[in-house]
Order: C-alpha cells, then sequence, then structure tokens
C-alpha cells in the first residue's frame, strides 16, 4: 500500500473516531430536546428513538406555567439575579486578591498562598457544615446573602490563581514606569493591570457564569422559600419520588435552561480559549 493510501485510510478512522465521540457527547442533550417534544408516554416508552411521532408543545406551556402562583418565569429570574451578583463580585475580588499576591509584598505572602492552593484542593463537602453554621446564626439562611456574599470577599480560589499566573506575565517595567509617573499600588492596579486582564476576567466571568447557573447543592442548603428558588430548584420540583414526575414538562425547562449557557459558549468562545491559553501557561 502507497503513504498516500495509509494517510488516506488514518484520516478516515481519525474523522469517524471523532464524529463518533462527539456523537456520544451531543445525544444526551439532543435526547433531552427531543423528549422534550414527546407526549409522556413515548419519553422512556421509546427512549432510544429521538424522533416524536408528534410535537408535543404543551409540554413547554405546562413547564412554563410552574407551581401554584409562581411561574417558570420567576425561577429564570431569580437565576439571573444570583448570577448577575455573584459575577460582579467574583469579578471585583478576584481581580483585587489576584493582584495583590502577584505584585504586593506583605508579611507572610507565601504562607497565605499555598493556604489558597490548599483550598482549591479542598473539597466543598468539607467546609459544607462550618458555613451553613455560621451562615445561620448569621440570620442568612433562606436568603441569597449565602450565596451573593462570599463572591465579595474574597471569591473563588480557582480563578485567583488563574489571574495570578497571568498578572505574573505583566512586565513589572510596566509598574516602574507608573510609580516614576506618581501612581500608588491601587493606581498600578487601576491604570496599568486591570486594562491588561481583560482576556483573563472574561474567562472567569465564563466560568462564573457557568457554575453559579448551574448551581444546585447552595441554592438547595440556603434555600426554603419557593419564591426565592432558582431554575436547577425549580426543575427539582416537576421530579417526585412519592407520586407523578411530570418528565415532559421537566425536560422542557431544562432545555430552556441549557439556552443562556450555549448562547454564552457561541459567543464567548474566542475569549474563553484566549485567556485559558494566557493564563494557565503562565509561570
Amino acid at each position: 500500500m502507497t503513504t498516500t493510501g495509509i494517510r488516506a485510510i488514518r484520516t478516515v478512522l481519525y474523522h469517524g473516531f471523532v464524529i463518533a465521540l462527539g456523537w456520544l457527547m451531543i445525544y444526551p442533550l439532543a435526547w433531552t430536546l427531543s423528549s422534550s417534544l414527546k407526549p409522556e408516554n413515548e419519553i422512556f416508552g421509546n427512549a432510544v428513538s429521538l424522533i416524536p411521532s408528534r410535537l408535543f408543545w404543551e409540554n413547554y406551556a405546562l413547564g412554563w406555567a410552574g407551581f401554584g402562583n409562581y411561574g417558570f418565569d420567576r425561577f429564570f429570574v431569580n437565576t439571573m439575579v444570583i448570577t448577575l451578583l455573584v459575577l460582579i463580585g467574583t469579578l471585583f475580588s478576584t481581580a483585587l486578591v489576584a493582584f495583590g499576591f502577584a505584585r504586593v509584598q506583605f508579611a507572610a505572602r507565601k504562607f497565605w498562598f499555598v493556604c489558597l492552593l490548599a483550598t482549591i484542593m479542598l473539597p466543598a463537602q468539607v467546609t459544607l457544615i462550618p458555613q451553613y453554621i455560621l451562615f445561620h446564626q448569621l440570620g442568612w439562611v433562606n436568603t441569597y446573602l449565602p450565596l451573593v456574599v462570599p463572591a465579595f470577599i474574597g471569591g473563588t480560589p480557582f480563578f485567583i490563581f488563574l489571574v495570578i499566573q497571568f498578572i505574573r506575565g505583566i512586565p513589572r517595567e510596566l509598574d516602574q514606569a507608573a510609580v516614576i509617573d506618581g501612581c500608588g499600588s491601587f493606581g498600578i492596579f487601576w491604570r496599568i493591570v486591570l486594562p491588561l486582564l481583560r482576556p483573563a476576567m472574561a474567562t472567569t466571568a465564563i466560568f462564573c457564569f457557568y457554575w453559579t447557573w448551574d448551581d444546585f447543592m447552595a441554592p438547595l442548603i440556603y434555600l426554603n422559600d419557593i419564591r426565592l428558588f432558582p431554575v436547577s430548584l425549580g426543575l427539582r420540583m416537576f421530579a417526585d419520588p412519592d407520586s407523578v414526575s411530570a418528565w415532559g414538562p421537566l425536560f422542557a425547562m431544562s432545555t430552556l435552561s441549557l439556552l443562556p449557557q450555549i448562547v454564552v459558549f457561541l459567543f464567548f468562545q474566542k475569549h474563553l480559549v484566549e485567556g485559558l491559553a494566557t493564563s494557565g501557561l503562565k509561570g
């Protein structure tokens, strides 16, 4: 067999493998969308098929109607409020804390940086009970404060580490030039470093949006009032192990809940790749 023939076979095998792998990854999403358009008796009766016998749009109407006096639009609004507040707090605190670790000399900086790395490797379940006790004593349970306030007073350790790596790649000569012009530490941060952080902050914003929008555990722990529920808890209400689960409306609202994330990815994937490439590889 010639070299050209071997190369063609390799190309076919490679593309076949990639297509099969891509289909396996996208099949759950396609199945969810298909199930949202099926009558209730077809969802699991013919689970393999992605083609419904007829388009059952009533699932979307029933799901959007919500529960009692609360439509599903209420859950979307709640999720947007939580996500926006967490996003603002995370961007603000992450940039400030990362600049402090990367540029400011202070006592025991290496020790606190090690603590930062330790919190990245610490499972969230370890701190769940102490955090709940703290927020309960503060009277914050059944409010958005436990979900939002931590973002303003420290952000997420992973994001801080990501931005630190990016700042370390910014030449210190820029800082020295700013000092000559009369800038202090905050002036260097505001005028020099922050404008250059756009790729890293874009990556931080995208991941923060994904993680907050999808968050289920924290709202489940801290929120009891249905008026405050985000989308993740609203979806849970469709599935009732003790009675009948409304699978059609559940898949319909699940499909709608994925749309904001898909839109964000499609419009900002360039910034996501750029931020990871310019942040994670700097030492």
